[in-house]
């Protein structure tokens, strides 16, 4: 059995230079890139990486493109900022080799993501296990086409459940979250729109953009333990409540604007 690594990439030099390495092991990696201008090509080539030149169709799109890209029966799909850890790399190894009682028994696995926010290793609040769904057969698992930035392939079929960490170097700093999250709610809107979720009428405006948000602070917060993760957690937890308003608040200022 062989194994693929998909991976998405804009420049993105300084994250390469982490992920790389833990999965040099693989038999073949595969990076759709969408327009570096730095060093990213390059690094990525330097490790033997398939790198495809692309432009961006959106965050659902460009997954399945490097994933219909790889050519092994099994795939990893992995993102730049992300990092396997030595007990991940040997269980997969070992699974796919028959190393683990025969042929693997399942054929897509969720993989518990440790998420690092603000330079703190989050343990509570939702943020560990972090279960996402990355190993997979080939021909099973893909994003849907109008998926929210960074969600996980979906595959209807059981699923097993691996031990090993994956690393998520998620936001350093809270500049670059702040970036991220409003570039990410812009992105949702054509989404939320299709969900119907325009915020149009009144009341649909007051539970998306306030009432949502709240609980879903005091729910990750309070409730699942998020203020155990000291500053770091709170920080966290009351800015994605931000970007849960700013998400609906942008799809109600669209449908406002094509008024």
């Amino acid at each position: 059995m062989k194994i693929s690594i998909a991976m998405l990439a804009c420049n993105e030099v300084a994250n390469l230079r982490r992920v790389l390495p833990s999965v040099a092991w693989a038999d073949e990696i595969v990076l759709v890139d969408s327009g570096s201008t730095d060093d990213t090509i390059a690094i990525a080539e330097s490790f033997g990486v398939k790198v495809y030149s692309e432009p961006w169709k959106g965050y659902g799109p460009q997954v399945n493109s490097s994933i219909d890209k790889c050519t092994c029966p099994w795939i990893f799909s992995l993102d730049a900022d992300e990092e396997m850890t030595p007990e991940l790399q040997a269980e997969i190894q070992a699974l796919i080799r028959g190393e683990l009682g025969g042929e693997p028994k399942f054929d897509a696995y969720w993989v518990p993501r440790r998420n690092q926010v603000f330079g703190r290793w989050m343990r509570f609040g939702g943020q560990y296990p972090d279960y996402k769904l990355r190993l997979f057969r080939k021909g099973t698992a893909r994003l849907p086409e109008d998926t929210e930035p960074h969600a996980t392939p979906k595959w209807a079929g059981p699923k097993g459940k691996l031990r090993g960490d994956l690393l998520h170097y998620q936001y350093p700093t809270v500049a670059l979250y702040v970036e991220h999250m409003n570039r990410y709610s812009t992105a949702s809107v054509p989404l939320v729109l299709r969900k119907g979720r325009s915020c149009s009428g009144l009341i649909q405006f007051v539970a998306m953009t306030t009432i949502n948000p709240v609980l879903t602070f005091f729910y990750n917060y309070v409730f699942r333990g998020g203020f155990m993760d000291g500053r770091e957690g709170l920080l966290f937890h009351m800015y994605h409540s931000a970007y849960t308003s700013w998400k609906y608040a942008k799809a109600w200022q669209a449908t406002k604007a094509k008024r």
